[in-house]
């Protein structure tokens, strides 16, 4: 199946000169969904995660079925003051200031082989950060699945030591 027909590139979105590659038509269609889901569930598999998380909020769009496929837990990954038990922080910076993420801390046990699902890997920020709360708390990221990567933002170098599994690439950013 190609990916890239189910996603819509939409022009100066959300300003200008960006390309947002949006994966609503994706997720809309259910063979599309399914086989990319499957796709993702897969490579968890085979790298041997017990729980999978997702930053907000797309990557709850992605990372809950690929947990339920493998019968796995789902965690979310959130902004400050989402979470409503004690977390665990991690503060990064974006290309024009900063942003913080929060993880619950019984989220992951110590010995934990975490999968994070997001929706796209563009500058690795996110998923970096999402990261070292996983190794803060105990557990090892056992891997990093996008359906969509956008290598000219060279998110792989930030993730560098990590290993990153991804559906399709849209060169440009």
């Amino acid at each position: 199946m190609n990916f890239k027909d189910y996603v819509a590139s939409v022009e100066d979105f959300p300003k200008k000169g960006i390309i947002f590659r949006d994966i609503t038509p994706l997720i809309r269609d259910a063979k599309a969904f399914k086989a990319c889901i499957e796709k993702i569930s897969e490579y968890g598999k085979k790298q041997g995660a017990t729980v999978v998380i997702g930053p907000e909020a797309r990557g709850f769009i992605f990372g809950t079925p690929v947990a339920y496929n493998l019968g796995l837990g789902f965690s979310p990954v959130r902004k400050p003051g989402k979470l409503p038990r004690e977390v665990e922080s991690e503060a990064y910076d974006l290309e024009y200031g900063s942003n913080t993420l929060c993880l619950l801390k019984d989220a992951i046990k110590p010995g934990d082989k975490v999968l994070i699902v997001d929706d796209l890997l563009a500058t690795g920020g996110t998923v970096k950060a999402t990261c070292k709360l996983v190794e803060k708390l105990g557990g090892s990221v056992c891997g990093i699945a996008c359906p969509i990567e956008l290598p000219a933002l060279k998110g792989r170098e930030v993730l560098k030591g990590y290993d990153v599994f991804t559906l399709m690439e849209y060169e440009g950013d």
